[in-house]
């Protein structure tokens, strides 16, 4: 009964949050965004993200006035359960952006009201999804030159890196690896040869003898939903990949932490 009310309470607050937003946003998203070819200066657009995940993706592309909702500290976030006062914050956002994979996003899309901008951010470090990604959102924002210089960048960084982990491969040799599936960009980035993936749920013990037995040199797991070691007795070293970055939204420095993890495993 408890639960009940407690809950009961809680969709009254979202509710009443929902009926008082659109009196409090100021400027709508569409005004935000620019079909020109260079930023918009003018305005510069107020980005509300769930996770420091999207964060990084909306600092990538220009913005700058950005508020995570979901803590750092949860290390699981769709496991947050928003509070009235989180979702409060997109009460004057140009853009509200989460991913779809999160189970609070219909309660964002609620809270958002009709003025800010609810974008779906596909969440993938791959470094070609994610350059597209960012240009994206920067033709969104009216930031299209800086997106456009970030991912350049990006390109050159991953570059760079890619050819330092094939200098580190083992024997020389691209190493055989198992991954899960939401770190599978650090396979590629550093070119090694992906022989099976598991995930997101568990490893079953089917799945477990059939991917020991590919003999992977690696085991590139999620760290973000690590459930331990996943192919034990296989001899296969296990490394753990860090998809979300810091408080300080770089996602650049997501694919150099990566690296430096692959390189040490391979050392």
């Amino acid at each position: 009964m408890a639960r009940t009310r407690v809950r009961n309470a809680r969709i009254a607050s979202l509710v009443a949050l929902s009926a008082a937003l659109p009196l409090l946003t100021g400027c709508g998203g569409e005004d935000a965004a620019s079909s020109g070819t260079t930023d918009d200066t003018s305005h510069k657009p107020v980005v509300v993200v769930t996770t420091t995940w999207e964060g990084a993706f909306a600092k990538a592309a220009g913005a700058e006035d950005i508020t995570v909702i979901v803590p750092q500290s949860v290390h699981h976030a769709p496991d947050y359960d928003p509070k009235p006062s989180d979702l409060a914050a997109v009460a004057k956002a140009d853009f509200v952006l989460y991913a779809p994979f999160e189970p609070y996003a219909a309660k964002i899309k609620e809270a958002a009201g009709s003025k800010a901008k609810l974008v779906e951010v596909n969440l993938d470090n791959d470094p070609a999804k994610a350059g597209a990604e960012v240009v994206r959102l920067g033709g969104l924002f009216g930031t299209k030159d800086t997106a456009a210089r970030w991912k350049t960048r990006l390109d050159g960084e991953v570059t760079k890196l890619n050819g330092e982990l094939r200098a580190a491969w083992p024997g020389g040799k691209s190493p055989a690896v198992v991954t899960q599936v939401f770190s599978a960009w650090a396979a590629g980035l550093a070119g090694a040869t992906t022989v099976g993936t598991y995930g997101p749920e568990p490893v079953t013990p089917a799945q477990l003898a059939s991917l020991s037995a590919k003999k992977p040199t690696f085991v590139l797991d999620n760290a973000h939903m690590s459930t331990g070691t996943v192919l034990p007795d296989s001899g296969a070293e296990q490394v753990e990949i860090v998809n979300y970055p810091g408080e300080d939204l770089d996602l650049l420095a997501v694919y150099g932490n990566a690296a430096a993890e692959l390189k040490k495993a391979m050392g």
